[in-house]
């Protein structure tokens, strides 16, 4: 599934990389939807942040 955010396309079953990631124009909000809602998981060391509203997952 993909979504357009600002002519970039956003594809939710893509982990994203923090640093590799889209413009981050609001802190603490979801980069494709605005949400300030996220699921929170740690495995192998990595912290993956993924939107309760659109699902977008990063890697901080």
């Amino acid at each position: 599934m993909e979504k357009k955010f600002g002519g970039t396309e956003i594809y939710l079953d893509k982990v994203y990389d923090y640093a590799d990631c889209l413009d981050n124009k609001v802190s603490g909000c979801c980069d494709n939807c605005n949400s300030a809602y996220f699921k929170s998981s740690v495995k192998d060391g990595v912290f993956l942040r993924e939107c309760g509203e659109c699902g977008m997952k990063k890697s901080i």
